[in-house]
Parts: structure tokens; C-alpha cells; sequence
């Protein structure tokens, strides 16, 4: 039988499942593995195998000890430069693709305009960068390890609403937090250093001082966050918080 070679498209909608699950998790019984290469058509091992190829190029991991596969081919490196950078145009490729692959001529099967295709490029990349920052931090929130998803945030460092197109997409953009943690960092309250510091605004002490303060915010100041598997949150992003966000709680 003749070997059958991995094409582009295929690669970019593997390449973005990389991106959403856990890397130590991958295995060819996993769910969305399996999902995968049933779409593709692919064996749940081959696609297995591509996600440890990318994970050799992965420098989050290998500074955490964790090795992908050695066999990388020319183009999953030309994949990996393309888009390990360009979240937005990753994402809704790879939902366009696997649209495609499926016999839909659109994402929602539905002709799209310009606003509703906005619209719909806007809720495929949200989809993406949850899944990608909560995958990577392995359903955990970073301060606290409370580990239930419903409970979970994927937060923004730089808001939404300051961000470009790309940088809202960019799960180095992220933390997982809590409910309650994510409301506290979106309103300055607390912050990240660039050194990975939690640092608990002083007037948080001063205008609402109580045990539930104590228990729930000061008790992990000056201490440092879980950090991810991979999509480390960037240290401009970081600075920008701290200097923009946290400033008004100083």
C-alpha cells in the first residue's frame, strides 16, 4: 500500500488540536483525538503521533522537561512557523476546514455576509482561546488549583476590548483563573508579575478589610502561579496589566 502523505489542510486542523488539549493527555483514546481523525481520515494513532510532532518545536515544554516526538517532517515545521503566532487565522481555518472535510460549505452551513461572518469569526476564536488557555493550564485555575470547569475562566491579561485582533486570540494572552479571581484581576485588584507574583492591590485591604479578604485575596500575595504546560502568559502582556489595569488599585 502506498504510504499516504500528510496534507496542509490536514495538518492545520491537527495542528489546532495541539493547541486545545492537554499535551500529556494526548493519546489515541482521547475524545477529541479520536473526533479528529475520524474527520480527517486518519488513523487516532497518526494524529497522535502529528500532535507529538509538534510538540518538538514547543519551547514552553521542553523548559518544563517535556519532550515531543524526534520524527517532525519539512512541513510540520512550515505549519508550526505559519501559524504558532497567527491564533485568529489558525483557529477559524481550522473550523473551516474541518467544515469542508465534513461536506459543509460554510461553518453554520448557512450563507454568511460580511457581519454575520464576523460575528461567527469572533465566537470560533473565543472558543479557541478558552479552550487553549483552560487545556494548558489542565482545567486548573492558576492561584487557587480549583479545578472544576464551570467555575473557570479563560481571562484576558490585555481585555478584549484593548486588544487587537490577534492578541485577543493569543492564548500567551490568558490565565485560567476562578470566577471570582478573574472579576478581582479585570478590575485591578490584583495582578502578575512578569515574574509570575501575585501582588494583591494594599487598598483592597483598606476599603473592604475583612476575613473574607484575608481567606480569599492577601492569603496568596506575594506567592507565584501555577504556570502552564504551554502558552506561558507573555511578559508584555504581564507589563501592560501591571502598569495599566492594577495602577488604578495602587
Amino acid at each position: 500500500m502506498n504510504k499516504k502523505f500528510w496534507t496542509r489542510e490536514e495538518e492545520i486542523i491537527v495542528f489546532n488540536l495541539y493547541c486545545q488539549i492537554p499535551f500529556q493527555s494526548a493519546s489515541k483514546n482521547h475524545p477529541e483525538v479520536i473526533r479528529i481523525a475520524n474527520i480527517i481520515g486518519r488513523s487516532p494513532s497518526a494524529v497522535n503521533m502529528k500532535i507529538g510532532n509538534f510538540g518538538s518545536f514547543d519551547e514552553n515544554l521542553k523548559a518544563r522537561g517535556i519532550v515531543g516526538l524526534t520524527n517532525a517532517s519539512k512541513l510540520d515545521a512550515q505549519i508550526w512557523e505559519e501559524f504558532n503566532n497567527r491564533w485568529d487565522e489558525l483557529s477559524f481555518e481550522s473550523e473551516r476546514l474541518i467544515a469542508k472535510f465534513q461536506g459543509v460549505k460554510e461553518i453554520e452551513n448557512i450563507p454568511v455576509g460580511k457581519e454575520k461572518m464576523v460575528a461567527v469569526r469572533q465566537r470560533v476564536n473565543q472558543n479557541f482561546f478558552r479552550r487553549a488557555v483552560l487545556a494548558s493550564y489542565k482545567n486548573s485555575c492558576c492561584i487557587t488549583g480549583l479545578n472544576n470547569p464551570e467555575l473557570l475562566i479563560a481571562s484576558h491579561i490585555k481585555s478584549w476590548a484593548a486588544s487587537n485582533e490577534n492578541e485577543k486570540t493569543n492564548p500567551h494572552n490568558g490565565l485560567c483563573l476562578n470566577a471570582l479571581h478573574d472579576k478581582a484581576f479585570d478590575k485591578g485588584f490584583i495582578t502578575v508579575t512578569p515574574n509570575y507574583e501575585i501582588i494583591i492591590s494594599a487598598d483592597i485591604t483598606d476599603i473592604y478589610d475583612s476575613a473574607a479578604v484575608e481567606k480569599f485575596f492577601k492569603c496568596y500575595d506575594k506567592s507565584k502561579i501555577a504556570l502552564p504546560e504551554k502558552f506561558a502568559p507573555a511578559k508584555e502582556f504581564l507589563m501592560y496589566h501591571n502598569e495599566i489595569v492594577f495602577q488604578n488599585w495602587r
